[in-house]
């Protein structure tokens, strides 16, 4: 044991290392019996270092909240079961306030908060010394590979700067036709549906399943030129399509005890043991794993559809980071395995957070018909803007300049944010300062935290983003108004709108501006042409598997859904 660093040495992984010739990342071969082996005294031994380690921790154990559920695994099973996502946060910021602790497995202590000055610390300010905690970039390599998302702070500011000359506002202005045009497809395909049905008034349409279908098909001609078309035919014989089929929910809803006990330990076990993850024969890792390897494919053929080389002015995703790499000194390139896994990253990032957030807007639009007319209406007034100066059709000045459309999607990112936690670990001892001052346990009133060196940190973005001193007092209710009466606290924190919905700092999604252009145009053409009423004797509930995902209680075995009832505006 090296507590300097906080790893183990396994006298074992020297044998793994050399007697084992590590393949690409992409390979595909199966693990052997001493690699499984290996993994289980990784295991033990780990399990006995935590137990170590943690009964030796003090920082935290003056601060205020939940009392721990279980031994072994702490809160940490009660949270990720909850039936709806970010409620027991909500009941604890108001117990303990912004800032509390609360139990992982073996015993650790999780530092949670949603404290402005905290957040605007850990992700903008100190930026690279609180890195993501190592569950997470583990999980997320296991379907992204080696992309911008697991870099550290020595990567990631390259993969960063190669990658933003596709994400610029410019560049990106340059897809509206796209996005209007898929948003166009969708709505003609809804029109169809309600058409063939028996009821005049409208029909009850999956609004999720057809979003992800259509910015699929979206991503596909702005990130890579090409035609997925998985729209037409709902993706049945596309085997992109069947991958992402409920990919979160079926990895990452509901993780079983023994699972969430096993990732705990990653912290101790070294990469090269790590790395072997995407081989063990279980629900999470086989379907990354398969996620992965059909991205990869996609990707190596959608780069030899362009094998005799770009042409110089291509505007999709794609060529511009491959103009952009080439352009940048070779020491400083990416390789063609993180080419591929920036793919990989593209093509579920890009289009399944947008699809989902689309859903929870159309979801709460459903139940304010007023506020559809209201949308309505604005698009009327804008349209007849754009025509009086000469303009066919809506520009990204005029898409931005409808405030209440925009307060309405700022509204829903605020109120179901797509990524509800962040976690990160601090890589030295430090000093969290605090906006909102905490009561202890032993009665005193502190305005900072220290914290020691490899303390996890979860970052509850769902809470921070109802924080009543931030968002007013009806923080916890639906009301897009309030980006529109300037009476809600201002602070910098985030990208978009002080929403932490993004992330923030150097590490915020480098696609946030993408994402936004292409709900204003989807929603403008879907409110401009149906009405939405939410359907009696359904019950949504809010999970969270990795992603926030919706689900009809009663039916989860069902995977991801939205139900609407859905009619063409008379």
């Amino acid at each position: 044991v090296r507590p300097s660093d906080g790893k183990i040495r396994f006298p074992c992984a020297v044998g793994v290392r050399s007697s084992i010739k590590r393949t690409s990342d992409l390979s595909t071969a199966n693990p052997s019996a001493s690699m499984i082996a290996g993994i289980g005294f990784c295991f033990v031994a780990s399990l006995a270092y935590v137990l170590w380690r943690n009964s030796r921790r003090y920082n935290l154990k003056d601060i205020r909240g939940p009392p721990s559920h279980s031994f072994w695994l702490g809160s940490e099973k009660v949270i990720r079961s909850a039936t709806q996502t970010g409620d027991l946060e909500f009941q604890w910021v108001r117990e303990y306030g912004p800032t509390w602790m609360a139990k992982g497995c073996f015993g650790e202590e999780i530092l949670w908060t949603a404290d402005p000055r905290a957040l605007q610390y850990i992700f903008h300010t100190s930026g690279y010394k609180f890195s993501k905690r190592t569950v997470a970039n583990e999980i997320t390599r296991l379907f992204t590979g080696e992309s911008i998302l697991v870099t550290d702070s020595d990567d990631h500011p390259r993969h960063r700067k190669i990658m933003n000359p596709a994400f610029g506002a410019a560049q990106l202005q340059t897809f509206l036709p796209i996005f209007r045009h898929s948003a166009a497809r969708l709505s003609q395909k809804w029109k169809d549906i309600i058409q063939s049905g028996e009821k005049a008034e409208g029909c009850i349409i999956n609004v999720n399943e057809t979003l992800a279908r259509m910015t699929l098909d979206v991503l596909g001609e702005v990130a890579f030129d090409h035609q997925f078309g998985v729209l037409n035919n709902n993706g049945v014989d596309n085997e992109l399509v069947q991958a992402f089929n409920n990919l979160f929910a079926d990895s990452l809803l509901h993780p079983p005890s023994w699972d969430l006990l096993f990732q705990s330990t990653w912290r101790y076990i070294p990469q090269s043991i790590l790395y072997y993850l995407k081989y063990l024969p279980y629900r999470e890792y086989r379907r990354f794993s398969t996620y992965k390897q059909t991205a990869i494919r996609t990707g190596r053929a959608l780069i030899s559809e362009k094998a005799a080389g770009t042409e110089k002015g291509s505007k999709d995703i794609m060529s511009i980071l491959v103009q952009s790499n080439l352009l940048t000194d070779a020491r400083s390139q990416l390789s063609e395995t993180e080419i591929l896994s920036q793919i990989a990253t593209l093509l579920v990032a890009g289009h399944d957070t947008t699809a989902t957030t689309l859903t929870w807007l159309l979801c709460e639009l459903s139940k304010h018909p007023e506020e559809q007319q209201r949308i309505r209406d604005e698009i009327k007034a804008t349209r007849a803007q754009a025509e009086a100066r000469g303009d066919d059709d809506l520009l990204p000045s005029d898409l931005n300049g409808m405030t209440f459309t925009n307060a309405v999607i700022k509204e829903v990112l605020r109120f179901h944010p797509i990524v509800p936690t962040l976690v990160r670990e601090a890589n030295s001892d430090d000093v969290i300062p605090l906006a909102q001052p905490i009561e202890t346990k032993s009665g005193k009133i502190i305005h900072e935290l220290p914290i020691s060196k490899g303390q996890g940190i979860t970052a509850s973005i769902c809470t921070y983003n109802r924080l009543k001193s931030i968002w007013g007092e009806d923080a916890d209710q639906w009301n897009p108004n309030r980006f529109l009466d300037g009476n809600m606290e201002r602070s910098s924190l985030g990208v978009f709108a002080n929403l932490m919905t993004f992330s923030a700092g150097i590490r915020a999604c480098i696609g946030w501006r993408f994402a936004v252009l292409e709900m204003q145009a989807v929603l403008v053409e879907l409110i401009e042409n149906f009405e939405f009423r939410f359907p009696e004797g359904v019950e949504i509930i809010r999970l969270n598997a990795g992603l926030m995902i919706p689900m009809v209680a009663g039916k989860m075995h069902e995977g991801a859904q939205m139900p609407l009832q859905v009619s063409v505006v008379s």
